[in-house]
């Protein structure tokens, strides 16, 4: 009874990775062949820096959720034009291929995440992708991965440091006890 469970649940885990969709991450509209830049404010790319970014799921306007590695711009002389390594295709857990998404780029340079960046940051505005690549389920033929087609060029900007977060919540209160008074 032990073997048959245990059969079960590993077939049903397969089953289930296996109807995950995904999606071609890399910042060369491969559909129109156009490029779109990632810079910094300064208009330079991110590249010279070691940026990287990662691809989030967007789950309801303001949730986000990492899915896939993290990916670095190329850094070769080569390489005048800041292009993720890639393009990477990205598994897009707990949606079917075939099925739409919602995801965002977001960049950034100084950190092993968006979020702990110590740098520079920076994302995308919401691209919707009709339909995800992989196989479906049922048996239809496999989708390719679609790219992010709907990708428009933005900037990673200055991460503010603690210290003028903290002093601008301190003037904020200031404010705010004396209007009181």
């Amino acid at each position: 009874m032990k073997k048959l469970l245990v059969t079960i649940a590993a077939v049903l885990v397969s089953v289930s990775a296996f109807a995950q969709g995904t999606v071609s991450v890399g910042n060369r509209n491969l559909t129109t062949g156009g490029n779109v830049p990632i810079t910094l404010p300064t208009g330079e790319g991110v590249r010279s820096l070691g940026g990287q970014a990662q691809l989030y799921l967007q789950n309801s306007p303001g949730n986000l959720t990492a899915v896939g590695p993290v990916i670095n711009f190329r850094t070769t002389s080569a390489a005048a034009f800041p292009f993720l390594e890639g393009p990477t295709d990205v598994v897009i857990p707990g949606i079917q291929a075939g099925s739409p998404a919602t995801v965002v780029l977001r960049a950034f340079v100084g950190g092993s995440s968006f979020e702990t960046a110590t740098q520079f940051r920076g994302e995308s505005n919401p691209i919707t992708i009709a339909q995800l690549g992989g196989t479906p389920p049922g048996g239809a033929p496999p989708i390719p991965s679609p790219d992010l087609s709907g990708l428009q060029a933005f900037s990673v900007v200055p991460v503010p440091e603690p210290s003028t977060i903290a002093l601008a919540v301190l003037g904020a209160s200031a404010l705010f006890i004396r209007r009181r008074k």
